[in-house]
């Protein structure tokens, strides 16, 4: 399930930017961890290095949307939902937007603040909008 694939990318991606361990290894394990299948693996996968390759690009993007406070005061696990969710929206055509927007609200809601799934949805949704 995509949605599986999407968390463990969440996962790797947190892991990378907040100095945690991220190498191969712990890749595989995350992959393993939420039983993905060869398709769902190589799409999350794709998720983390595409967020990896553009991370400067996406993080630019992402605080232009957010203005209301300093970059460094967004929730590390929004931040890396939201990186993620915007490599998908910017970089996987075959993906709708509002499937990215979706599922991103859904790991801010799993994994964050109580108020961080709205906060998700409204600066991924001001992508769309735009």
């Amino acid at each position: 399930m995509r949605s599986d694939a999407r968390e463990a990318a969440f996962r790797i991606v947190f892991a990378s930017l907040f100095g945690g361990d991220s190498g191969e290894v712990f890749r595989k394990k995350v992959y393993q961890q939420f039983k993905l299948n060869e398709e769902e693996t190589a799409f999350a996968a794709k998720l983390v290095e595409l967020t990896e390759t553009h991370s400067e690009e996406l993080g630019q993007k992402l605080a232009e949307k957010v203005t209301r406070f300093a970059e460094y005061r967004i929730f590390p696990v929004d931040r890396a939902v939201m990186l993620v969710a915007l490599a998908e929206i910017f970089y996987l055509e075959e993906v709708p937007p509002i499937v990215s927007v979706s599922e991103a609200t859904a790991l801010a809601r799993k994994y964050s603040a109580e108020t961080s799934a709205n906060f998700v949805n409204g600066v991924l949704g001001g992508f769309l909008a735009s």
